[in-house]
């Protein structure tokens, strides 16, 4: 049996106060509950003795889909800010993207933290430890110290007022097993289930031509793809269509001068579904909806709260205002019933809730957005991406698990100093590995597109054709941003014999030997992945 000592700090009427004990608990589901009067919350922690051996690997999982969280050794550390100037930090809100804002980076060796769940493996074998519920006291956040081998979880709700009585301060699994074991069991005490079964294969606009598209040039990626693709399959408007970040009303009239609604018809008319890039929570300076509705956004010291350096900068839109509610509603009626795209891919969604309040934590407030946008989409499909992950659980039908990819190994070295959520393949790989757990039990995973052509790209042809198989095995949104009308014949069989690999069944990792094993054709394969685990 473990000894779990816990303590809440809180403030009511008789002024700052703390509460603690300790319990006793070995494996299961673990419920602590105790007694509070009406107050404010400040902190709630418990702490439990964890001998880890030093050839462990752990994986803390990171704060949202982007942030980069491979497995880490004993020794290891995360850096947050530290290496970037303060200068450059407060100029470009570089600590927006993540949890830079509201949680400590010590870059102490062997000190490790993640939120929701985590994981202690040895080998096959996997100790494990998540969240239950964090809809109501806020994130779970793990905290491992290798040199005082304590784990340490707390609740991310400082400023939560309660109501008073009883109060379950944590709910988790604790357990252990199989790697499929553990998360297959955690799964069904969350009780839930992916909303689709079914993987998509298709062409994302992004990554290739990235803001610089017009009717033009989706017409000739669209004849590109109808020489290639299955129909059924997802042809994606990404990011550019619209006038500015905010204004999804219209799109841009110089760019698309007929409108989307001919857009998504000339898609539909060549077989696929047709899919539209949004960031709906996000509006950039530049907008006319930031210039005419400044007091719809997200303040803090009475100033709008910027999320990032993208674009002109931008801010999120605070959904506790009717009118913003009024507005998005307005807007996925708009792309769905007027336009009639099928799918939304839904970006930075993180901007909705960076922070909580008195009446409900950080992440209730992310699942309360979640809430929304599923509300809004009625029975459309959604892939989000730029959100923390476990509010999405069971409430999209497919989700981004890494970083953007990169047209380069690990972008540019100045960036490699920046934040956990910046673009990079490497990192993007980190996570399709650490969270392909997540796959067919939270929804069907997006790891982002692969590459086949050799234009505008700095990735070898090994690195190339590994993720692409990688994607295909481990994830089940298989894209690309490459014009398939530039493919040579070599290439368009290329691109075929790995679509093969997406009907592969029975598929695992093994991460001490960066191995994936699987079934196709009734035989059972592998592919040999350390030429991307193994690369600086």
């Amino acid at each position: 049996m473990t000894c779990i000592k816990w303590k809440i700090g809180y403030t009511d009427r008789n002024g700052r106060l703390e509460k603690s004990g300790e319990v006793h608990f070995d494996a299961g589901v673990f419920r602590l509950e105790t007694d509070l009067p009406e107050a404010v919350l400040e902190k709630i922690e418990m702490t439990m003795p964890l001998n880890v051996d030093d050839d462990e690997k752990i994986f803390m999982n990171g704060y949202q889909t982007w942030t980069a969280c491979p497995e880490y050794a004993v020794t290891d550390r995360i850096r947050g800010m530290q290496a970037m100037p303060k200068r450059a930090v407060e100029k470009f809100h570089l600590d927006r993207y993540g949890d830079y804002h509201f949680n400590d980076y010590p870059f102490k060796r062997g000190y490790l933290h993640g939120f929701s769940w985590c994981t202690f493996r040895k080998g096959r074998f996997y100790r494990f430890f998540g969240s239950l519920n964090e809809r109501e006291l806020g994130y779970t956040m793990f905290e491992y110290d290798h040199s005082s081998r304590l784990l340490t979880v707390r609740r991310d709700c400082s400023g939560l007022r309660v109501p008073g009585g009883r109060m379950a301060l944590f709910e988790l699994l604790i357990t252990s097993g199989t790697e499929r074991e553990v998360y297959d069991r955690w799964f069904a005490e969350l009780n839930i289930k992916p909303r689709t079964e079914k993987e998509i294969a298709g062409y994302s606009s992004w990554y290739n031509t990235f803001q610089d598209i017009n009717e033009k040039s989706i017409r000739d990626a669209l004849f590109g793809c109808r020489s290639l693709f299955e129909k059924g399959d997802l042809f994606q408007i990404d990011d550019g269509w619209e006038p500015h970040i905010g204004d999804w009303m219209e799109p841009d009239g110089k760019k698309f001068p007929n409108g989307m609604k001919e857009m998504a018809d000339l898609i539909h008319a060549n077989g696929f579904r047709a899919g539209l890039w949004l960031a709906p929570f996000a509006a950039e300076k530049d907008s006319a909806l930031f210039k005419n509705h400044p007091d719809w956004f997200i303040k803090k010291d009475g100033k709008p709260w910027a999320c990032g350096s993208n674009w002109s900068g931008f801010y999120g839109l605070d959904i506790d205002i009717p009118e913003v509610q009024t507005y998005l509603e307005g807007v996925f009626r708009r792309v769905f019933d007027e336009w009639g795209f099928d799918l939304v891919k839904l970006d930075f969604l993180y901007a909705a809730a960076t922070f909580g309040n008195e009446r409900e934590t950080r992440a209730g407030r992310m699942y309360r957005a979640v809430d929304l946008l599923r509300k809004w989409c009625g029975d459309h499909l959604i892939l989000g991406c730029g959100v923390p992950v476990m509010p999405a659980f069971g409430q999209f039908e497919y989700c981004r698990i890494s970083c953007d990819v990169s047209l380069d190994w690990n972008d540019k070295r100045y960036m490699q100093w920046a934040h956990r959520e910046r673009v990079s393949t490497k990192q993007a790989v980190g996570n399709i590995l650490s969270r392909r757990m997540l796959n067919s039990r939270a929804y069907i995973c997006d790891s982002d597109v692969f590459f086949l052509r050799e234009e505008n790209l700095k990735l070898d042809a090994l690195t190339k054709d590994t993720l692409a198989r990688l994607d295909a095995l481990l994830d089940g949104v298989w894209m690309i941003s490459d014009d398939p009308s530039k493919y040579t014949p070599a290439q368009r069989q290329q691109y075929r014999d790995l679509r093969r690999l997406t009907a592969a069944v029975d598929v695992e990792y093994d991460p001490d030997r960066a191995i994936v094993t699987y079934e196709l054709d009734g035989q059972r394969q592998e592919l040999d992945v350390s030429c991307l685990t193994r690369k600086d």
